[in-house]
């Protein structure tokens, strides 16, 4: 008899990891920022959700949102983000990188497997944006990746179905290939038909608001992303010089 479809429910709190394994979820992606695709928890969250459930936490390791190719200062944090993930007893970990000219950044990825020492890596949808999928395939499960998040280079996992059929097939029993990306109750059996995945990724929500905290329509807190995915906002050293420059000598 055929296993059943594994679905992982990425998350980013503990009620949301409580909802997905009350629904059925067999395994979690812990993120923080999913907004912004998603960056790495606080180690009170992994702590707080590794206590309230029973099923597998994976751990996002990713120091920002935007583009996946990093300074050497943030391959640094997310090497002690793997350490600390692990010691607070993350299931695994789910990492990320790329070079320059979108190729896999295995020098990374390997840094990052050697410091998740027993724990199982997967890597997320960065794998989307590389030339060649099939030899990035090839590359991550030589280096020890266990599991690739995918829609088949596509924006969704169905669009990008018949791709995807070609990498679980290439991909054989060398590591497994999780379909993400839209992937919803309406379009799950004809994905994984297409496909032939086994694992999914999904993030199922509903709007959810605060009712202790007054509503302030003429107030606005939150940003919009930037338009261009590959771009994240950094300190202006310039910026924060004048401005300093400015205030020193108010009165």
């Amino acid at each position: 008899m055929t296993a059943p479809i594994l679905v992982e429910a990425c998350v980013d709190s503990v009620a949301s990891s409580l909802a997905a394994e009350r629904g059925g979820a067999r395994r979690l992606e812990l993120c923080d920022a999913l907004f912004d695709g998603g960056t790495t928890p606080s180690a009170g969250m992994i702590a707080a959700c590794k206590d309230a459930v029973s099923i597998p936490v994976f751990v996002m390791i990713r120091p920002r949102g935007g583009g996946f190719v990093y300074s050497e200062a943030e391959r640094d944090v997310m090497r002690r983000d793997v350490v600390a993930a692990r010691e607070l007893g993350a299931d695994g970990v789910v990492i990320g990188g790329l070079r320059p000219d979108g190729t896999v950044d295995l020098a990374l990825v390997r840094s990052l497997i050697e410091a998740a020492q027993e724990l199982p890596v997967t890597f997320h949808r960065a794998f989307d944006l590389t030339p060649s999928l099939a030899e990035s395939l090839d590359s991550l499960a030589d280096a020890g990746v266990q599991r690739v998040l995918s829609a088949g280079g596509a924006s969704t996992a169905v669009d990008g179905a018949t791709a995807l059929a070609e990498l679980v097939r290439q991909a054989g029993s060398r590591l497994v290939v999780m379909a993400g990306g839209g992937v919803r109750e309406e379009n799950v059996r004809t994905l994984v038909s297409v496909s032939g995945v086994r694992e999914v990724h999904v993030r199922l929500t509903r709007l959810t608001r605060g009712g202790e905290q007054p509503a302030r329509r003429d107030l606005r807190l939150r940003r919009p992303l930037p338009e261009d995915e590959a771009a994240w906002e950094e300190t202006d050293e310039q910026r924060v010089r004048s401005f300093v420059s400015t205030v020193m000598y108010l009165d």
